[in-house]
């Protein structure tokens, strides 16, 4: 799927995906995978954990999935598959408890609170569903609520922003509860390596993301990286000629 301000185009399937995206190379551009299911409506669960899988086998990056999460159930069955963080989103105004039991099961480092908001009127708005639900409370006050629950970290992503390639908004930084702890991911509107620049050069964010640049720009994950790196940000250069020359002789995790 493309998203644009959270309106959604089908662009093709998992056998498109692996045909156009060679997984292994992209992973030397970026830390983390992230593999959301934005389906609305009833999901298939089973395929998407084949899609996890599936992916989990061509990438060496840790992955970190999400998509309709409800139960530990659910979080235990993409945990053992192949990912090694859940996103939640709706789930912290469904059952908050439950978000609780999975960070005892699995460690809260685990969980990625993922929220969503949108600029209406004067202030900044939180919704869940997939960007359909509007929560009552106003972005300071959800992230007040959620970061007193076990997370590892918060993404913070722009509906208004989303699939744009204007850069990211960096005033939602201000809706950031004070000392917070837990380490904070930008998302929505990165187009150009500036734009993931000036997020990491923000002392309030610990990580960028991006998908446009990932959908829409053939070698512009690992451009991105090599620009980033030549302003001066301390991000791991991997030796690709060492890595496939190693590619077969590395033991990886299985889980079961």
């Amino acid at each position: 799927m493309l998203s644009r301000n959270f309106r959604l185009q089908k662009v093709g399937n998992l056998n498109w995906l692996q045909k156009n995206y060679n997984f292994a190379q992209i992973a030397f551009s970026i830390d983390e995978l992230v593999i959301l299911d934005v389906s609305r409506g009833d999901r298939n669960e089973d395929t998407f954990i084949d899609h996890i899988r599936s992916l989990a086998t061509e990438c060496f990056v840790p992955i970190a999935v999400g998509g309709g999460i409800r139960s530990i159930e659910q979080a235990r069955r993409f945990l053992h598959s192949g990912a090694d963080k859940v996103v939640i989103n709706s789930l912290f105004g469904i059952a908050p408890e439950i978000v609780t039991q999975i960070a005892s099961e699995f460690g809260q480092q685990c969980i990625i609170a993922s929220v969503d908001t949108k600029h209406i009127n004067d202030g900044y708005t939180v919704w869940t569903e997939n960007g359909t639900k509007l929560q009552e409370q106003s972005l300071s006050e959800w992230l007040k609520r959620i970061t007193k629950l076990p997370v590892g970290e918060l993404f913070l992503n722009s509906i208004d922003r989303d699939g744009t390639g204007q850069g990211y908004n960096m005033d939602l930084l201000d809706s950031i509860p004070k000392n917070i702890s837990t380490p904070v991911i930008m998302l929505g509107g990165a187009g150009k390596f500036q734009h993931l620049a000036i997020a990491l050069d923000n002392v309030y964010v610990d990580a960028a993301a991006t998908a446009h640049l990932f959908n829409f720009v053939g070698d512009g994950l690992e451009k991105t990286r090599q620009g980033l790196c030549e302003k001066g940000l301390d991000l791991a250069l991997w030796d690709r000629k060492t890595a496939k020359e190693l590619k077969g002789t590395l033991t990886t995790k299985v889980h079961k």
